[in-house]
């Protein structure tokens, strides 16, 4: 896999409360493209950021339907990953990529 591939599995990662209170289990969440598989996910975590990845969950979020000024919308479908690491391994994603 080479970098650029990488960064189309990997999109952004997600910083909420819930995923910050994760960082302290060793864990970081991701969201990802969504055909991306876990051994992709897994390859590409290692890649970018040069630490060993111990497991990899996903979460398919289904696009909500919303109202806007009296008008329907629609939120789009969404894929997260929670990536456990190593022990002795961590990513600050606050760095950015």
């Amino acid at each position: 896999m080479t970098e650029a591939e990488a960064y189309d599995v990997i999109l952004a990662p997600v910083i909420t409360e819930k995923a910050t209170e994760a960082s302290e289990h060793n864990k970081v969440v991701f969201r990802v493209a969504k055909k991306a598989t876990k051994p992709e996910i897994k390859a590409a975590v290692e890649l970018l950021f040069k630490v060993k990845v111990k497991a990899v969950n996903t979460l398919n979020r289904k696009g909500k339907t919303k109202r806007f000024r009296g008008r329907v919308g629609r939120q789009s479908d969404v894929k997260n990953a929670i990536v456990t690491l190593e022990e002795g391994h961590t990513i600050d994603v606050t760095t950015g990529l």
